[in-house]
């Protein structure tokens, strides 16, 4: 009986520590060990069929006629700890930024990654070779540069190293990948080029006060997930909540504003616990 409780508690703790992940992370993980597993348990023949038809190839007209590798090789891995260490850097890194910018925004700069990732490879392609692409490696690069940039002097803690500021480590995570492009080591160092450069665009256009979410939004629509009411009614004698409403999206605005500026001066560690509180609550409203 005893064990059955200690079981079941344990389980239960897996179930709300998993449940607790920001939605866009906790989904791309769930996604991508399902797939692992069916890679694992199918046998070499599955496994070969999902790769050949659903990695990338960054081959001329592959990459036009069959859109979907775009976003299919990015759930393909090839072995257990190819996908454990990009779901690890994907939770540690990612976690914050998700919190920070929205669950909307946050997918199109982890699926902007992997995407510009892709294609940067295919551009290249006719100088470094034509090789099959599967991994999250580029989209997760992205977001590692996202967090760079979101939060620069946040301590990267390394087993044996001090503490290296987000910027450096970030910096030289992709300095590597550009010093080691085209040595045959099976690694696609352009894939992941491409994404960082995707990561910087994204959160450099963030910054400018652009908003990153409206293409998922514009889906949402698309498929009638916010479809505008129809027919005509008179004017609401209480618009003036609109504007109400705006006030408070701008003055929260600010206050996230200012919160990221002291981010980048000092650090996340800087923040006071309300600050943090506030930081969270505001970041799930996207």
């Amino acid at each position: 009986m005893r064990n059955n409780m200690a079981y079941d508690s344990f389980g239960s703790a897996m179930k709300r520590g998993f449940m607790r992940m920001p939605l866009i992370i906790r989904s791309i993980i769930l996604v991508n060990a399902v797939v692992f597993i069916l890679q694992a348990i199918g046998g070499n023949t599955l496994n070969s069929w999902l790769i050949q038809n659903l990695g990338y190839d960054p081959a001329f007209p592959t990459f036009l006629s069959q859109p979907w590798r775009l976003i299919t090789y990015m759930f393909l891995h090839g072995s257990f700890f190819h996908v454990l260490f990009n779901m690890l850097w994907l939770w540690w890194m990612g976690n914050t930024v998700e919190q920070t910018i929205g669950p909307r925004s946050f997918a199109v700069v982890y699926f902007s990654a992997g995407i510009l990732g892709a294609l940067f490879q295919s551009a290249l392609a006719l100088a470094f070779g034509y090789n099959l692409v599967i991994g999250a490696s580029g989209a997760v690069t992205g977001i590692l540069v996202a967090f760079a940039m979101l939060f620069p002097n946040a301590p990267i803690m390394l087993f044996l190293f001090p503490p290296i500021p987000a910027r450096f480590f970030v910096a030289g995570w992709v300095a590597l990948d550009i010093l080691f492009i085209g040595n045959g080591d099976n690694v696609a160092r352009l894939v992941h080029i491409g994404g960082a450069l995707a990561g910087y665009l994204c959160i450099k256009a963030y910054k400018n006060g652009n908003d990153l979410s409206m293409p998922i939004r514009y889906f949402e629509y698309l498929f009638g997930k916010h479809k505008p009411k129809t027919g005509s009614k008179p004017k609401n004698k209480n618009m003036h909540i609109v504007s109400d409403a705006e006030i408070i999206e701008e003055t929260e605005q600010s206050a996230i504003d200012a919160i990221l500026e002291k981010i980048s001066k000092e650090g996340y560690d800087a923040l006071t616990k309300e600050e943090k509180k506030k930081l969270f609550e505001l970041s799930k409203k996207d």
